[in-house]
C-alpha cells in the first residue's frame, strides 16, 4: 500500500470546503476561531497567579466557584 501525502494547503482548503457544505459558513468560522494561537506566555502567567497556593486550594476554588459559594 502507498499513501500519498498531499500538501497540508490543500487538506486545509478540502477540510474547510467539506465543513462550510456540512455545517454552513457561519458555524464554520466559528469552529475555526476556536483554534486561533493565543499570546502571551501562559505558563509565566499561572505561575505567578498561583504562586502562594497549593494545588488543594486551587481545586477547592474552583469547586467553591462552580457552586456559587465563594
Amino acid at each position: 500500500m502507498t499513501a500519498c501525502i498531499h500538501p497540508i494547503a490543500e487538506i486545509n482548503q478540502r477540510a474547510k470546503d467539506a465543513l462550510i457544505r456540512e455545517v454552513g459558513v457561519i458555524d464554520t468560522i466559528r469552529f475555526l476561531n476556536q483554534f486561533r494561537a493565543g499570546s502571551g506566555d501562559y505558563t509565566a502567567e499561572r505561575a505567578s497567579l498561583f504562586r502562594d497556593m497549593t494545588a488543594s486550594e486551587i481545586i477547592a476554588e474552583i469547586k467553591s466557584r462552580r457552586t456559587g459559594s465563594v
